[in-house]
């Protein structure tokens, strides 16, 4: 019997600072783009790449869609279920 529904995303938390970038966003091409890039990464949070650092802190992902023309810079949790989203570049 199929499962009923698909698999599980990863929520997505802002951090305050990209909480501002968000509000910065006016133009709905963006705002598009976001929500498509968002989707990719809540569906698979290792979608990005990892970024160059230590392992002091979170590790770091970049996800560059280069059609929709943007950037998330973030990091998942250690059960993968919260992806936050500590950049944004539009």
């Amino acid at each position: 019997m199929p499962a009923p529904h698909g698999p599980r995303r990863a929520q997505v938390a802002f951090s305050d600072s990209a909480a501002k970038q968000l509000d910065a966003i006016t133009s709905e091409a963006e705002l598009h783009a976001l929500d498509r890039a968002l989707v990719v990464i809540s569906v698979d949070p290792d979608a990005g790449e990892l970024l160059p650092g230590d392992s002091t802190g979170p590790r770091l992902r970049q996800y560059v869609d280069d059609v929709e023309r943007i950037r998330l810079v973030y990091w998942v949790t250690a059960l993968k279920t919260v992806v936050v989203v500590a950049f944004i570049e539009v």
